[in-house]
Order: C-alpha cells, then sequence, then structure tokens
C-alpha cells in the first residue's frame, strides 16, 4: 500500500523559504464534507478555495476563489494588537448550490458565502447611444403616432413595433464571497478551535479558557458551557488546547487540555459543562515526570473518528489513540520524534516544543496522519483496532516530491532514514503543523509553509 502514495501536485510560490512572507504562510487547511472542495488560509488573513478537477481521473484540485476574510485590528481597551491569520477554517454542509463556512482568527468568527453570480449586461437595442439618452427622443415618441418627424428623424423606427427596448443578457459567471454572520467580542482569549455540530444548526468555539455554544442564525448572542477560568488566576494549572463536537451525537462534545487529558461532555446533563461525563487520561508514574514533561504532554490537537467510536489525540512526542468506552488507557500509542527526546532541551530553547502539530483520521476511520519536521509527515495504515505494529509511511511536502515525479521514482526508503535521522539534521523551520484528509478516499493536503501540497493514493 505504501508505494502507491505519490505526489500528486503543489500550490503556491515554489521559492526559498528564506524569501517567504509572512502573510503567505499557510496556518489551516481543511476539506469539505464531500472531498470536492478545499480551503487554506493564511497567516494574513485570506482564504483561498481549490475545487476538484472533474475531469482528471487522479485526485487533482484547482484554483475556484480567493477572498479576505480578516483584516488586522486593535483592541483599544486592552492596547492589543489583533492579527489577521486564519486559526481554523470548518465547512457546513450543502444544502443548496453555494457553500457555506466558518473561518475565526484570534477573536472574530465569520460565517462566508460563497456562491456563483451571473453578471447580467444590457444587451444593444436599434438605437445609437447619443439617441438614447437624448432628451429630444422622449419628447418626440410621447407624440409617436402624431409625429411625422420623429420617423424621419429616426428612419430605422418605422412603428412601435420595430422599437427593441433594452434587455439583460447573461454576460459572465464570477465566484463572490459574501460574509453573512459576524461572531464577535465572545472571547477574552485567542480562539483556538471551532467545530460545527451535526445537527448544522449550532457550534462551538473555544480558547483559552472558556467554550461558547453558538446559534449559526444569531450572530450577537453566545452560551458559556464550558469556563475553567479560576478565580484566582495564579491558581491556574491548565488551559483548553482544542475543543470538537461528537460527528453523530449533537449533545456529546469533547475538549483536550495543556494537561493531556481529554473531556467528554454531555449537553443534555447541564447547561454548564464544568463536571464532565467522561475523561480519557493516561496515568503517568510520577517518577518519570520531569520540567518537559508538562509541555510534552500537552495535547496539541484532538479528532473523533467519522463514525464517532475513536478518539485521537497529538501531543508533541506521540498519537494516541482511544476508544470511547474506554477511559484508563489508550488502545494504542504511537511515539513520533523519538530522536528528540535526549534533546528536549534544545528544542525547548529554540521554542520548537511548542509546536503545536494537527492529526488526522482517514475518511474510512483506519489510518492516522500527523506532521513531523523536515517537512515530513506520517501516515499510519490500519491501526485502529489493528493490535500489531504500526505500519509507517513517511513522505515529505518538499520540492524533492517534483523531483520524484519527474523522474519517476520512488524515494520512501530515504524519507524513511530521513525521519530516524540526528538531532544536528532537523530543519525545524520546515514543520508540517496542518493537514486534512480526504472524507471518501486516500488523498490528504498538506501545509508546507506557504505551499499546499496533494498527496494521494489512487
Amino acid at each position: 500500500m505504501d508505494d502507491s502514495w505519490k505526489f500528486s501536485q503543489c500550490f503556491g510560490d515554489k521559492g526559498d523559504i528564506e524569501n517567504i512572507t509572512e502573510a503567505d504562510i499557510i496556518s489551516t487547511v481543511e476539506f469539505d464534507h464531500t472531498g470536492d472542495f478545499l480551503a487554506t488560509g493564511d497567516r494574513g488573513g485570506r482564504v483561498v478555495l481549490f475545487e476538484r478537477n472533474e475531469n482528471k481521473k487522479t485526485c487533482e484540485y484547482r484554483f475556484y476563489t480567493e477572498f479576505q476574510s480578516h483584516d488586522a485590528e486593535f483592541d483599544y481597551l486592552k492596547s492589543l494588537e489583533i492579527e489577521e491569520k486564519i486559526n481554523k477554517i470548518k465547512w457546513l454542509k450543502r444544502s443548496n448550490q453555494s457553500n457555506f463556512l466558518l473561518s475565526t482568527n484570534d477573536k472574530t468568527i465569520k460565517l462566508w458565502k460563497v456562491f456563483e453570480k451571473q453578471i447580467k449586461m444590457v444587451s444593444e437595442n436599434n438605437l445609437s447611444e447619443n439617441s438614447v439618452s437624448s432628451p429630444k427622443l422622449h419628447s418626440q415618441y410621447s407624440s409617436f403616432h402624431t409625429n411625422a418627424n420623429f420617423t424621419q428623424s429616426y428612419p430605422m423606427i418605422s412603428s412601435a413595433a420595430n422599437l427593441k427596448l433594452p434587455r439583460l443578457t447573461m454576460h459572465d459567471t464570477i465566484t463572490a464571497a459574501q460574509p453573512k454572520k459576524i461572531y464577535a467580542n465572545a472571547h477574552a482569549y485567542h480562539v483556538n478551535s471551532i467545530s460545527v455540530n451535526s445537527d448544522q444548526e449550532t457550534f462551538i468555539s473555544s480558547d483559552d479558557l472558556r467554550i461558547n455554544l453558538w446559534n449559526l442564525g444569531i450572530a450577537d448572542q453566545s452560551f458559556n458551557i464550558v469556563d475553567i477560568k479560576p478565580v484566582n488566576m495564579e491558581e491556574l494549572t491548565e488551559v483548553i488546547t482544542s475543543a470538537e463536537f461528537h460527528p453523530t451525537d449533537c449533545n456529546l462534545f469533547m475538549y483536550s487540555s495543556s494537561k493531556g487529558t481529554i473531556k467528554l461532555n454531555d449537553m443534555r446533563v447541564n447547561s454548564l459543562c464544568d463536571n464532565h461525563a467522561r475523561v480519557f487520561e493516561e496515568y503517568m508514574d510520577p517518577s518519570n515526570h520531569n520540567f518537559f514533561t508538562e509541555i510534552t504532554s500537552s495535547i496539541s490537537d484532538v479528532k473523533f473518528s467519522s463514525n464517532g467510536r475513536y478518539i485521537v489525540s497529538r501531543d508533541y512526542m506521540t498519537v494516541k489513540i482511544w476508544d470511547i468506552a474506554m477511559e484508563s488507557e489508550p488502545i494504542k500509542t504511537i511515539n513520533i520524534h523519538e530522536q528528540l527526546r535526549d534533546r528536549l532541551c534544545d528544542t525547548y530553547e529554540n521554542d520548537a516544543i511548542f509546536d503545536k502539530f494537527e492529526v488526522q483520521f482517514s475518511g474510512d476511520n483506519k489510518s492516522i496522519m500527523t506532521g513531523s519536521y523536515n517537512n515530513n509527515f506520517m501516515i499510519y495504515q490500519n491501526v485502529v483496532g489493528n493490535s500489531g505494529p504500526e505500519k509507517e509511511i513517511v513522505l515529505q511536502a518538499d520540492k524533492s516530491a517534483f523531483k520524484a515525479k519527474k523522474m519517476n521514482s520512488n524515494k520512501r526508503k530515504n524519507l524513511t532514514m530521513m525521519n530516524k535521522m540526528d538531532f544536528d539534521t532537523i530543519d525545524f523551520k520546515k514543520s508540517i503543523l496542518h493537514l486534512s484528509w480526504h472524507p471518501n478516499e486516500n488523498s490528504v493536503a498538506i501545509a508546507a509553509t506557504n505551499n499546499l501540497y496533494i498527496f494521494s493514493a489512487l
């Protein structure tokens, strides 16, 4: 199976990493529920959409549209600058010809409608441009039947039946993006995740200490459903890092914390879900604790499988797969970055230890994907429900992918070696943090600095 994963295409400037503009760096990537559309958001506040090229048998996309979603703002009350960077994009399921998606920066969430709009133009009539605007024409036409001079002045109109009034005709079709709702002023801290409910009527947004529940149709009101802010901020021991709705049960949602715990909540029990229904936490021997343990055990991303049975979480050193019916321990733990375990002090000094890697389920709920350094990302085939050792496929979203495609060669063995390389050869600037898996097939979208890579196993 691993031989069938191949580089498909790349969007973006292929220049050197040193010449990249900060605003062009991709900060989120997301397939829609059908896989026909793909969205990316960048640090410049732009959202770029791609659509599936139906003329190609392979998984190929083409540019669809681009719009400015957020602009930089300034909070005068707190003297803080609010970046335009897009933190997350979430698609709504399509109910008509238009696409709807939510995008958020640190403070403000927006609902966008993306639709194809037909431009209508006035078609030509049988009057010259000068005649149409001439006041003389209007006065003469009012006495058309009695004024013999009119037909002499405009010989092409001998009777009222010959007068062609201007008509609107379809000229062109453009793709337009329109903000339908703006959900603002609800978060005191930075929004780290948004998730649309399976009922397609509500969504949640979470920051470091609170989770809010919104109705998609009401922009000026939200309900606070989780609040972990202590009375005295000096007693703060953990923050919320990610939150997501259950894919089928609209009353369930979960959130992860910097302490490495995942809490499953049921909105039917209480309106304020501070008391969780379940907590997924692995016991750690206190003797194994060190200065870096608290940082590396912080969960950067958590996802439900599409059938809702499994949860996958990613921290700096591991990927853990949980069965929703078993809280005590994960059913599988995959070690990542083992070569960094003895050099965590160095990663702390260069801030790499705080990188927030995402994790993704495949559409069939059997495989897992996550990112690493040197533009490497890993796919673990059929690890869910499989008790055997995981099969790791290492791919690289880099210029070498073009060369490999041109030469029609497979460099997977080299890449596996690269993943096990020593600390000194790791490029921490080339980190794969954001990725998305096609919902129905083995195709993945990878954000590598300012480039979007598509890999496929079709």
